[in-house]
């Protein structure tokens, strides 16, 4: 897909992964919305970074987890821009458990968890598909969804953090046989990301610690920022036209290190 001039819903685009790929994609010239839960000073930081830059964006408070507010969501960037050409379902929340700690995973742990990883892609996807059917031009439509190495290798904050990405990575295949040929579907699946949200879920001595041991055992010695997962998922919306249903590491080798070395 060429990204010059098309509309992109990104979710969660507050802070983090979702900024870092508003304003990326807003530097490849696409028209962007903004979407944020809670971050709403930080989500009109974003897009007046965009304004600023000369790019053109806006900012749309929506919960991905409750379904009316997805479909409004999605009728709101139709409004302003006329089309969607792809969505980028980055938004998602987690809590940190040890693995170990069986008794601290409530159900409200896991159904808070699914709802807004799974169940809330699922919402904007469906929405966004029937504007996308509709709108989408002669290079068709895309989604990318935002996975995780700990739905791949059963690592990360918690169980059900590690389960949802690996239902969310199901989900991408489901939706990439069930919207094709029309809309291509893929995922990325970071490994470890800097920035606010494992700073204050980890504590800062433990987040630094941490972050020092996984460069170690990289083998490209080094963990993501945001910056690098929003690469990742640009390289999906301008790739091959022929790529869909799958999922994409951008994990500074984590997927393929030795067992013992993490």
């Amino acid at each position: 897909m060429k990204l010059d001039e098309k509309v992109i819903l990104v979710t969660g685009a507050g802070t983090g992964v979702g900024a870092a790929t508003a304003r990326l994609l807003a530097a490849k010239g696409c028209r962007v919305t903004v979407n944020y839960r809670a971050s709403q000073s930080e989500a009109e930081s974003v897009v007046e970074s965009i304004e600023e830059a000369g790019g053109e964006a806006f900012s749309c408070q929506a919960d991905v987890a409750e379904d009316d507010e997805a479909r409004a969501l999605v009728k709101a960037t139709r409004d302003r821009f006329g089309r969607i050409d792809a969505l980028v379902n980055n938004a998602g929340t987690t809590a940190f458990i040890p693995f170990d700690d069986l008794d601290a995973v409530t159900d409200d742990v896991w159904r808070r968890l699914f709802q807004v990883n799974v169940v809330g892609a699922f919402h904007c996807a469906r929405a966004a598909a029937s504007v996308m059917r509709e709108t989408c031009g002669e290079d068709g439509a895309e989604i990318v969804n935002v996975g995780s190495i700990a739905g791949l290798k059963a690592t990360g904050s918690c169980i059900p953090y590690a389960a949802s990405k690996a239902a969310l990575h199901n989900l991408t295949v489901a939706l990439a046989r069930t919207f094709a040929p029309t809309i291509r579907v893929n995922a990325v699946a970071p490994g470890f990301i800097t920035g606010r949200w494992l700073k204050e879920g980890l504590g800062e001595e433990s987040y630094e610690a941490t972050k020092a041991a996984f460069e170690k055992a990289m083998p490209l010695q080094a963990v993501c920022d945001p910056e690098d997962v929003a690469q990742a998922i640009v390289s999906l919306l301008e790739g091959s036209d022929l790529v869909t249903g799958q999922i994409l590491g951008c994990d500074g080798g984590m997927s393929i290190a030795e067992p013992t070395s993490i």
